[in-house]
């Protein structure tokens, strides 16, 4: 029997923002064209949680969660040619990309900063924290997850200080 696994998901708010999410209700993750983070996304489950990380912002953090609401199917942006994300090398019959959809959970109620993160003990290992860690589908360790969730204040978990 399969663990159950967390995530983090980066998104750019300009682009998708947890607010965009709130508002849909449940979204496709479309976009990801890095070959790991494609097998993160396909090696997600339903119903397993991920954490919603504002990158390239003045602070980036993890503003919130949301679950997987649909395992990874073929991505149809990479069969549009006026897409930014279409892939001239992926075919219908054999695609190359993959997204599942997500689904809104909660907003922490005060975002966890990168560099809070990079100074909480216990996350010394978490990839986001890594040296070079770019990738925007990553795993999270249950301890991270935990950490994190009480760091944001997530629903029934005390903020930490």
């Amino acid at each position: 029997m399969r663990a159950v696994a967390y995530w983090l998901l980066k998104t750019e708010p300009s682009a998708f923002s947890i607010d965009d999410l709130e508002r849909l209700g449940t979204a496709p993750w479309d976009g990801v064209r890095n070959y790991q983070a494609r097998n993160n996304l396909r090696a997600m489950k339903l119903g397993e949680r991920a954490f919603f990380y504002h990158s390239s912002a003045e602070p980036p953090g993890v503003v919130g969660i949301c679950e997987v609401a649909r395992e990874a199917y073929p991505d149809h942006t990479q069969f549009d040619p006026e897409s930014k994300y279409y892939d001239a090398r992926s075919k219908p019959e054999d695609p190359r990309w993959f997204m599942p959809d997500v689904r809104f959970v909660e907003r922490f109620p005060r975002m966890v900063s990168l560099e809070e993160l990079r100074r909480t003990p216990g996350l010394e290992a978490m990839a986001l924290i890594q040296r070079g860690q770019r990738l925007s589908v990553q795993p999270v360790s249950v301890e991270e997850w935990a950490i994190v969730c009480s760091l944001g204040g997530a629903a029934g978990v005390p903020v930490t200080p």
